[in-house]
């Protein structure tokens, strides 16, 4: 099978693999690698595994390599030193020691037990050193951020040797062919690939960023969309081809090429602009290494490839515990550090791929070691989703911290009365605070930054060392006596699961959100919230606000024009609640919440026949008893009255008076 027959099972082969991969809850790039197991030559030969496909398929390294050069910036690298060239340079440095002593003592083993085909030659040992080095960007990265961990210590370290992988990558690129030349001219190719690349580097680093500013500004005077994307895919390919001609990797003139890219104003353009090109032929590249797979020679040595799973999981566990521990990480961070990146990543297998190009490891390895990288791929979620279980047994002192930092929270809280638990001390957090604190309020605020925690309590702030997505800190935040609670970060995974264990212990709690913008809006007032407050909402009324007095319109009705637009949006802001203080002003309509207990007469009626309208009285919202917020108009008019329910009116005195008489009596 060829041409566009091969192109359509592909395509096919991949959505199925994508959608069932995502319906478990299980990164995609694992899809695309079972996919092309099951189609390929080994399995059910629907597609061959030819040169020109997999020659199509590097495409995919190109331009994930592409995208890492873009990311690539010296004022990045400066802020993550410690993380990116501490511990991810010491991690790759020794894993790829340890590899080369693993193989070493396999060697000697195998000869000695009769098993020659295990024996490597010590190119074949540092290539595959090199690709045990590597860990799963694509994987750790998008569980780090679904577990909200990237801002947590183990998150900066993970994403440190990430990076440093990453960057690693690139002199292996050119390492790995280098060491398939002849024995007796390694060091002549050694030095001729490094001489070439430096060259390259320094020409194109020192001209080709100014040359690169200036032919994007001329592609960009011609105001087409299309030839921009025609430029990009050129300047890509381009770069490839060039450092492929000159006896380099494809991969590392794409990195070059982003690189220059990332110094022009352009690069959040092009990052957007390759992201299609890079996920279909990367997901191409990886269904090529499932081809590549043979389960025929894996069941004949499984026990071979059970050993090549946990042999270099555990050493990579070890190193990178070992390594976090000596640049002074806590011990639960070296721990959760070392279960997300002791498996193999997607590097790893473009270095086998290579590795296997240039015919430097015997097949009768090369399958077994495949198998296990992909197996161990397939771990790292499963690993990760139970990080905290295994840090809590293996290490006891995690409980002492987790209960040092509970008894800081609750130490806290015990000092405030009624106070408002606040999520987040970032800006939006702050001016909160600063606001409560001008009209006397007690707050407690929890925050994962430790430098800012660290600086704000210095200052005499309210605030804690404490994650407020987690049911135990808001226990001792004082949730059970709280008299609200505020989400002041934009994230709706966080929120939600805040959400829920507000539900679950106070669902009463006033709870409000803030969020970007209206997207998960019905989410998360099903979930609970009483209020969702959009960035962009207020954002775009400030802009309006400003852009109206600058045309002329009178500030005054400017203002009230705002006014209206925010008490369409934000329904509970439709008046307001009178109190003692307010005796003595004229405004007539106001807002007032009826609190329905048991003994109320509109308990089991369907609030649109109270006829409560004809009173002259606006039903704004319903606080349900088990928390839930109602206020779309057509949802209060079908709802059913319960115990516990709290309805909020908006009338005039008189007509709140005879309607809480209707709802009560």
């Amino acid at each position: 099978m060829n041409g566009l027959p091969l192109v359509l099972l592909l395509l096919v082969a991949a959505v199925l693999g994508v959608v069932t991969f995502r319906r478990m809850n299980l990164p995609p790039v694992l899809g695309y690698i079972v996919v092309g197991l099951l189609i390929g030559p080994h399995a059910l030969a629907w597609a061959p595994d030819t040169p020109a496909t997999r020659y199509l398929a590097e495409f995919g390294v190109v331009f994930l390599m592409f995208s890492i050069g873009l990311e690539f910036s010296l004022p990045k690298l400066k802020a993550m030193r410690l993380q990116v060239f501490g511990i991810g340079g010491s991690q790759v440095v020794l894993t790829m020691l340890a590899g080369l002593a693993l193989a070493s003592m396999v060697g000697f083993l195998s000869s000695w037990w009769g098993l020659n085909f295990l024996t490597l030659t010590w190119q074949g040992a540092l290539a595959l050193s090199g690709a045990l080095a590597m860990s799963s960007t694509a994987i750790v990265s998008k569980m780090l951020s679904e577990r909200l961990e990237v801002d947590k210590p183990q998150g900066k370290v993970i994403m440190g040797a990430l990076l440093f992988q990453d960057i690693a990558v690139v002199p292996l690129l050119i390492l790995v062919p280098a060491l398939a030349r002849d024995t007796e001219n390694l060091t002549m190719a050694l030095s001729l690939a490094l001489i070439k690349a430096i060259t390259l580097l320094a020409l194109l680093l020192v001209f080709g960023q100014r040359l690169m500013r200036v032919w994007f500004h001329f592609v960009v005077k011609a105001r087409s969309q299309e030839l921009f994307m025609l430029n990009l895919l050129l300047i890509t390919l381009g770069m490839a081809w060039l450092t492929e001609h000159i006896g380099l990797s494809l991969a590392l003139g794409a990195f070059v090429a982003g690189m220059l890219i990332a110094e022009t104003e352009y690069r959040h353009q092009v990052e957007e602009d390759i992201k299609p090109f890079r996920d279909v032929l990367l997901g191409l590249f990886f269904i090529t290494i499932g081809m590549q797979l043979d389960l025929k020679v894996v069941i004949a040595q499984w026990w071979l490839v059970g050993l090549l799973v946990l042999g270099p999981m555990l050493i990579k566990f070890a190193i990178v515990v070992m390594v976090s521990k000596l640049f002074r990480q806590t011990t639960g961070t070296a721990l959760r550090s070392g279960l997300a990146l002791a498996s193999a990543g997607e590097f790893g297998l473009v270095l086998v791929s290579l590795t296997d190009k240039v015919s430097l490891v015997p097949n009768a390895i090369l399958q077994p070691v495949l198998a296990a990288m992909l197996l161990s791929m397939l771990a790292t979620p499963f690993l990760m989703a139970a990080s905290d279980r295994i840090v809590l047994r293996l290490a006891s002192s995690e409980w002492m911290l987790a209960s040092l930092n509970l008894t800081q929270i609750a130490a806290k809280s015990i000092a405030t009365d009624k106070p408002v638990v606040i999520c987040g001390f970032g800006r939006s957090g702050q001016n909160l605070a600063n606001m409560l604190k001008r009209e006397g309020i007690d707050y407690v605020a929890l925050d994962l930054d430790p430098d800012r925690v660290r600086e704000a309590a210095a200052a005499g702030e309210s605030v804690v060392f404490g994650d407020a997505a987690r049911k135990e800190s808001l226990i001792v935040a004082g949730i059970n006596r709280a008299a609200a609670l505020v989400i002041t970060y934009a994230s709706t995974a966080s929120a939600l699961k805040v959400l829920h264990h507000v539900k679950v212990m106070r669902p009463n709690l006033p709870v409000i959100v803030r969020t970007y913008d209206d997207a998960d809006l019905d989410t998360l007032r099903n979930a609970g919230a009483t209020e969702v407050v959009p960035e962009i909402i207020e954002g775009s009324l400030m802009l309006a606000t400003h852009a109206l007095v600058l045309l002329g319109v009178p500030l005054r009705k400017v203002l009230a024009g705002v006014q209206e637009m925010r008490d369409t949006r934000y329904s509970l802001l439709r008046g307001y609640f009178h109190g003692a203080d307010d005796a003595n002003m004229n405004d007539a309509t106001r807002l007032h919440s009826i609190s329905l207990d048991a003994g109320a007469s509109s308990i089991g009626q369907d609030i649109a026949k109270l006829g409560l309208e004809l009173m002259g009285v606006e039903v704004r919202a319903i606080k349900h008893a088990a928390g839930m917020v109602t206020i779309p108009e057509q949802e209060i008019v079908s709802h059913q009255l319960s115990s516990g329910d709290v309805v909020v009116l908006r009338g005039s005195p008189e007509a709140l008076a005879l309607a809480e008489e209707r709802l009560l009596r």
